[in-house]
């Protein structure tokens, strides 16, 4: 039943072994990721984003890892939404924004953290308050936070959500709506809330500069954004002529493998003191 709801509705599927067996398997993870938020298994890795022109660091993406004593390194695509299943997503978020401040706080001034947010925690009566304490227990100025959401966090339009994002924005914490422009509602989304960023789905930028149609999308969405006084940042930068059209198109920011991979935050000592990523992924 739960195969065929995943899968889309209105559909039949029949019990076969390989159900049992990742049912087996994901109730055994379960159960290892409630040790592992005991035991502390979690890191936080750290992606430069840049400055598009100047291609100058200007702050990091907080990028969650697990690391399983017995199968080693998993992404968070692997557990995330067991977490939230299970209820585990809270406690998790909450030492994600915690760490992440910390981190950031030893940065120089005014590199910034971006820390990805799941509806849950959108949800959550605890948010605010939790934001404002790892403020303040790190130092960690409120301008030099973002808190990055999928648009399909806010499909649902509940109040509590709504809420939290304007005291957030009250606060002066950065918002920024990520993956934009693979939901339903992009436009209305920006209608409802007053975002500071937007970041341009990867998919988009993988297809350029071949893809005509990707390069309307990102033109129309650089467009826009100019217009609303919105800052624009394009995930999944891998290559110099992406680069070279991004910035062409008025694109602001840029995150991706052209400048290097996420690292643990004791090896972005030489990022930080060079602060050009560009010419430390090129050696």
């Amino acid at each position: 039943m739960y195969r065929a709801k995943a899968e889309g509705r209105h559909t039949v599927r029949h019990f076969s072994p390989e159900m049992d067996q990742a049912l087996q398997a994901r109730r055994v993870l379960a159960l290892d990721l409630e040790r592992a938020l005991r035991m502390e298994e979690f890191e936080l890795f750290y992606q430069p984003i840049v400055n598009i022109v100047t291609e100058e660091v200007i702050g990091f993406e907080a990028l969650l890892r697990w690391w399983h004593p017995e199968q080693g390194l998993i992404l968070p695509s692997e557990f995330i939404s067991l977490a939230e299943e299970k209820g585990f997503i809270l406690v998790l978020g909450e030492w994600v924004l915690r760490r992440a401040c910390r981190d950031a706080a030893e940065w120089p001034t005014p590199l910034t953290v971006s820390v990805n947010l799941s509806a849950l925690q959108l949800r959550s009566a605890k948010l605010v308050r939790t934001i404002v304490h790892a403020l303040s227990e790190s130092g960690l100025a409120v301008g030099r936070l973002m808190l990055e959401i999928t648009e399909s966090v806010l499909l649902q339009k509940d109040t509590a959500s709504t809420a939290n994002l304007a005291q957030l924005k009250n606060l002066g914490v950065a918002i920024a709506m990520d993956d934009f422009g693979t939901g339903y509602s992009s436009l209305s989304t920006l209608h409802r809330f007053s975002f500071d960023k937007i970041k341009i789905d990867r998919s988009f930028v993988h297809d350029l500069p071949e893809g005509s149609s990707a390069i309307a999308i990102v033109r129309s969405v650089t467009s826009l954004a100019k217009s609303l006084g919105i800052g624009v940042t394009a995930e999944g930068v891998e290559t110099r002529a992406q680069l070279q059209l991004l910035r062409a198109e008025g694109c602001h920011e840029a995150q991706g493998y052209l400048f290097g991979p996420p690292r643990p935050a004791n090896e972005l000592a030489e990022i930080l003191a060079h602060r050009k990523q560009w010419d430390v992924a090129a050696a």
